[in-house]
């Protein structure tokens, strides 16, 4: 097989996951793309032991970088590793991810076709018998039916995606008043999109995601989204000089039933009542976030966005 003439830069950020990380080196050390044709960038965003001894046992076997920065989320922490990259393209995984062999393959083989293009992969769920787990891998298949089934798609997320090194860094990379891992991602797509640069889908570039969810977790991940969203749509509303704008009733009602019919009965009804518990974290969040934004200065300081 031969391969488009790319460089790739994949970068990491990661923090106190240090099984999650050795377990997405070992997947890129089994990558069916040439060794010399790209580097991987680990950010450790702060965590609480150094990932050195982690990522050492691969140093021999891949172009590895590890940089250490104090936690400020892994908006700066993407950006850091894309500060250091060498690449043309820029690949975007997260540790608790582990690619498929093909995965550097089927991304160089669509931005061969749009090199201008932010490429977006799929995520599979690695962990089919949690069914929070699984709850939350639906709700991203629910959102790229939506956001994706038509000619532009306009939402990809961070843990898979690939574009032009040039692009990214004109576009200033991702913005790092999103101090979480939520809604960073939707607002570089949007910005890309309102710089009128195309998106494409790359169904083959797969990944593996291993995010270990307990009910607790669950809401709490969600919650965080709905935190997200609230930055995401006051950036937007910004930059557009508009107002807020939030998702029709009709995506809503869609979403609760999309398990129904991808799922057996029961186990639909389950994962439906899971997305129910999902929006109603997400709404407490966004609702939390808004509060917090309209404190005064004397009070505990807001989280920026």
């Amino acid at each position: 097989m031969s391969y488009p003439a790319l460089e790739f830069s994949i970068v990491i950020p990661t923090y106190n996951r240090p099984e999650r990380l050795a377990s997405c080196l070992r997947s890129l050390t089994r990558l069916n793309y040439p060794r010399n044709g790209f580097e991987v960038i680990v950010v450790d965003d702060g965590s609480a032991q150094p990932m050195a001894p982690t990522v050492e046992p691969f140093e021999s076997v891949l172009n590895l970088t590890l940089l250490r920065q104090v936690n400020s989320g892994p908006a700066q922490a993407r950006n850091a590793g894309a500060d250091r990259a060498q690449g043309q393209y820029l690949v975007f995984t997260d540790d608790d991810c582990q690619p498929h062999a093909n995965w550097l393959s089927a991304l160089a083989a669509k931005l061969d076709q749009q090199p201008l293009a932010l490429v977006g992969g799929h995520t599979l769920n690695a962990l089919p018998h949690n069914v929070f787990s699984t709850a939350s891998q639906l709700l991203i298949d629910y959102l790229y039916d939506y956001y994706n089934s038509r000619h532009q798609p306009s939402f990809f997320a961070s843990n898979n995606f690939a574009m032009a090194a040039e692009q990214f860094r004109q576009l200033g990379g991702f913005d790092t008043s999103f101090p979480l891992a939520a809604g960073e991602d939707r607002e570089f797509c949007d910005r890309w999109l309102q710089q009128g640069l195309p998106m494409a889908y790359a169904p083959e570039a797969r990944v593996d995601h291993s995010h270990h969810l307990s009910l607790r977790r669950f809401w709490r991940q969600h919650f965080n989204y709905g935190r997200g969203a609230y930055c995401f749509h006051q950036v937007r509303a910004r930059r557009a000089a508009a107002q807020v704008q939030v998702e029709p009733l009709g995506f809503y009602w869609r979403l609760l039933t999309y398990p129904l019919v991808r799922q057996p009965q029961l186990q639909g009804m389950l994962l439906s009542g899971l997305l129910f518990v999902s929006q109603v974290a997400n709404m407490v969040g966004f609702f939390w976030e808004r509060n917090q934004q309209k404190l005064p200065s004397t009070s505990a300081p807001a989280t920026p966005c």
